[in-house]
């Protein structure tokens, strides 16, 4: 346990004490999960690149790739590229390909690691005279690259087709071309406008139901080549609805990073699996709560898990797309890499009492891996601000 002096909203410093983490299970303690579970890995920023961070991106390959064996050793499959790993706010498709490239071949000498990854078009620049045909080759270029390394394809939404689609049937086109060729079936990734503003009215209409309904007409119509879906909405009950309409055999990833507890749980008619930004930031809990969880022990997974919620739900609040500050922050907190430093120089995008927040509620989730090392660590953040 470790004492901190901590910043409140009136402007004063109180006295918080931690208290006593969860226990990181043990290498080979973390399989045979009977619910599929993938991190949205983040990238570590390599700190001494002498670069303009708005403008440039440097990645430290040595431990961003450290970190996905870190996931792998809990049990957790990655989900690699995606935007926890600012794909698309900072890390461009070149540095995508090249993560993809590094993680799939860390992925080879573990024998079980799951790995899938992201496919868009973020090459692709949205502007008046880009067509439809032009998104089809911009996502074929993609799939091309990621297939002949050997990756699994999760296809992410595409800010191109958002900005030129006129109708939900240019949308049916996009995504019946590129799924009639992909070589094994993906996970398609519906994105809500709360991650990212430039996907709103995806599937052609700004009302998630009628959206949804075009998003089912596309699975259904190509049900082989589709594993699952992740939808990003933050909303249990559409997930839900969404859950109880797929065809047999499609998979729901659950991406609700305020409510995942009880939709991996699941009811009477089903379950979700999950592909979470906020495994990435409470991977030792998420991994014992699945454990838990395979083996029965329901109300065991909820005392594991429930407590991470509120952490969760204070990451990925309004404005959603900088969650990844949090999940940065907390990393950097576990000792999981050396520094606050992000990629975009995001590390700047919430505030100091929004972080100390964070603290506090990480703590009573039980997921500061080591109390004394995140006070010290916190300490030095204060400093920082005037607050030593």
């Amino acid at each position: 346990m470790a004492t901190i002096g901590l910043p409140t909203r009136d402007r004063k410093l109180e006295a918080y004490t931690t208290g006593e983490p969860i226990l990181i299970p043990a290498k080979g303690k973390t399989q045979n999960f009977n619910r599929i579970a993938y991190a949205a890995a983040h990238v570590v920023a390599d700190p001494l690149a002498d670069i303009d961070p708005w403008v440039d991106t440097a990645v430290d390959w040595e431990k961003t790739i450290a970190f996905r064996h870190y996931l792998w050793d809990l049990g957790l499959g990655v989900a690699e590229a995606m935007d926890t790993a600012q794909r698309g706010g900072g890390l461009d498709w070149s540095g995508a390909k090249t993560l993809i490239q590094h993680a799939l071949q860390a992925a080879k000498g573990r024998p079980g690691a799951q790995i899938c990854c992201g496919v868009g078009t973020d090459h692709l620049q949205a502007s008046a005279g880009v067509t439809i045909d032009d998104i089809i080759r911009a996502y074929e270029e993609q799939i091309e690259a990621i297939e002949a390394m050997g990756g699994r394809l999760v296809v992410m939404a595409s800010r191109a087709l958002a900005a030129v689609a006129k109708s939900p049937q240019d949308y049916t086109r996009v995504y019946g071309r590129i799924l009639r060729q992909v070589r094994d079936p993906v996970i398609i990734h519906w994105l809500g406008e709360m991650f990212d503003p430039a996907l709103a009215s995806y599937w052609g209409s700004a009302d998630h139901g009628t959206a949804m309904t075009t998003c089912l007409d596309v699975i259904r119509d190509n049900a082989a080549k589709v594993d699952g879906v992740k939808i990003s909405l933050l909303s249990k009950e559409k997930e839900i609805e969404m859950r109880r309409k797929l065809p047999a055999g499609v998979r729901m990833y659950t991406g609700d990073d305020f409510n995942y507890a009880e939709l991996i749980v699941g009811d009477e008619y089903g379950y979700s699996d999950a592909l979470l930004g906020i495994f990435d930031a409470i991977a030792p809990a998420a991994s014992a709560g699945l454990a838990r969880l395979s083996s029965g022990d329901l109300q065991g997974f909820h005392g594991i898990m429930e407590p991470t919620v509120p952490l969760s739900r204070h990451i990925f609040k309004a404005p959603t797309r900088f969650y990844k500050t949090g999940v940065v922050f907390l990393a950097w907190l576990n000792g999981l890499q050396d520094h606050f430093v992000m990629v975009g120089g995001q590390e700047s995008a919430r505030s100091l009492l929004h972080l100390v927040e964070l603290f506090r509620l990480a703590d009573k989730a039980r997921v500061l891996h080591d109390p004394d090392m995140a006070a010290s660590r916190m300490n030095k953040l204060l400093a920082m601000q005037g607050l030593a």
